[in-house]
């Protein structure tokens, strides 16, 4: 039985691969940061590539300006929005580059490309509310050093980057200490309630408008310009001309008043993005653009068929390796003091800095994330497997040896029976752990019940974030019942008797 699950389970990731390397050559794949405006980028990228003739597959909301590099360089994806200013001063810090030609010369060396820029400038707009600003006579950066008891919200990526938070402190001396990071579309939520007094924002920003805010003048001049460009491997110039030639018609097309109305539609408006960019193609290049209509519960189908793929092969997996593990850690004490460490370690990791992790090894999708669930999947059935083999009694033991029998016997007749209760009972605990955590997966582009969530934080939407979580609330409720099902057909009945 083993062998044939092995079996399928081979053939089916052979046939996936192997379909995957020949559609490679006639398919682009686009990818998006986790903000508003990359999205919209990306799905104005993908409508120009599909009406090239070319299929498309858009991987939004990746993650941060890292995930999407390495996932670009790797080949993972094909192309994505980038910032001039995010390169010159995130991607290639302390390299020199000024002038466009500096990055284009910086890219070939990692064989990548650039477009023009778009046509808008999207930079940094340190911002808070205008009642506030006036209150204490702020209008420039600078300001902010007399007031040190503001409070200040910032995006988790500008609190990381080499442009952000730190380099800023510096740069005009600011006193403050109550600094929050935080995602970045909750930093407008705090700044509204009064949570907090200044926030990064973007220029083109459409809650800049709809919250009243203040955008302080960069004095100093710390931020550079942040023009809009597509970033793309130089193979996909040479295998499909046709989709860079399609792309280039959005060069110098995009002004910041029209990208600031688009973020706003998508944000504030509630458009679908593929909506909003369908609707700018049509009126700045004519281009008409047919959006298919995709029903709740086609999603859902969609969504669960993603999300019970990460589940089921990670535990799977997890569990052919585990009971081994847990067998191994019974039988022998000292080097079961290791494997238990090591599993118990591995799930003190948070799962997202395990999923940053896998990106390097296997890039972005489904592989890393089946591993990272995999991982996170050892800890309990390896723990149970152990504890159901090291609670046998010890008269028990005695009597299976007194009988003759030799050891893999004795593990397979008896001991390993007396233990199904509390193998099943870490299986099912895995199971029910991997549901919760493969939201998760939709950070690396693994899909799955995680990306209305994602989305829905991103656009302040609790109906799109309910459509993620009930759905895993109910698929891990599903899956308890079932195993409690299967518990009582696999699990001797004597056994099942003594444990009432």
């Amino acid at each position: 039985m083993k062998k044939n699950s092995w079996f399928i389970l081979v053939c089916f990731m052979m046939t996936h691969t192997t379909l995957l390397a020949a559609d490679t050559n006639l398919t682009v794949k686009i990818g998006s940061k986790i903000h508003t405006e990359s999205v919209i980028l990306g799905e104005l990228m993908t409508h120009l590539v599909n009406h090239a003739g070319v299929k498309a597959i858009h991987r939004g909301e990746l993650g941060g300006t890292q995930v999407l590099w390495k996932a670009l360089k790797r080949g993972d994806i094909d192309i994505y929005p980038e910032y001039t200013g995010t390169m010159t001063r995130e991607l290639f810090a302390g390299s020199g580059l000024k002038t466009l030609d500096d990055i284009r010369g910086r890219l070939l060396q990692d064989n990548i490309l650039m477009t023009n820029p778009l046509g808008f400038n999207n930079t940094y707009a340190i911002s808070m509310k205008k009642a506030v600003a006036a209150k204490y006579g702020i209008r420039k950066l600078s300001d902010l050093r007399h007031y040190p008891f503001l409070k200040f919200g910032f995006g988790e990526s500008f609190m990381a980057r080499n442009d952000g938070w730190q380099s800023l402190r510096q740069i005009y001396q600011l006193p403050q200490t109550d600094v929050r990071g935080l995602h970045h579309d909750l930093a407008y939520q705090g700044l509204n309630q009064g949570a907090i007094d200044v926030v990064d924002a973007y220029s083109t920003d459409g809650e800049v408008a709809y919250y009243d805010l203040q955008v302080l003048e960069d004095d100093l001049q710390h931020f550079p310009k942040y023009y809009s460009v597509f970033i793309y491997r130089a193979d996909l110039q040479e295998r499909l001309p046709q989709v860079i030639k399609a792309l280039q018609e959005l060069e110098g097309k995009i002004s910041e008043a029209e990208m600031t109305k688009m973020n706003a539609r998508a944000k504030l408006d509630k458009v679908p993005e593929n909506q909003v960019a369908a609707d700018f193609l049509a009126e700045k290049l004519a281009l008409k653009v047919e959006i298919p209509e995709d029903s709740l519960w086609s999603r859902l189908y969609q969504l669960t068929i993603e999300h019970l793929i990460l589940v089921s092969i990670s535990l799977f997996a997890a569990i052919l390796v585990s009971i081994p593990l847990g067998i191994l850690a019974f039988k022998s004490r000292r080097l079961g003091q290791i494997i238990l460490g090591i599993v118990g370690m591995i799930q003190t990791i948070p799962s997202l800095a395990i999923l940053v992790f896998m990106i390097p090894l296997l890039g972005i999708g489904n592989f890393p994330a089946i591993a990272a669930l995999f991982l996170y999947s050892l800890l309990p059935i390896v723990r149970n497997t152990y504890l159901g083999l090291h609670d046998i009694s010890p008269q028990l033991r005695e009597s299976a040896q007194a009988l003759g029998l030799p050891p893999m016997a004795r593990l397979r007749l008896i001991e390993l029976p007396l233990s199904y209760r509390s193998i099943f009972a870490g299986i099912k605990t895995s199971a029910i752990i991997n549901i919760g955590t493969a939201t998760l997966g939709a950070l690396i582009g693994a899909g799955g019940y995680g990306q209305p969530i994602l989305t829905g934080i991103r656009l302040d939407d609790v109906g799109l974030i309910l459509q993620g979580a009930i759905p895993a609330a109910v698929l891990a409720l599903l899956v308890q019942g079932l195993f409690e099902l299967a518990e009582r057909w696999i699990v001797p009945k004597g056994l099942q008797v003594k444990s009432r």
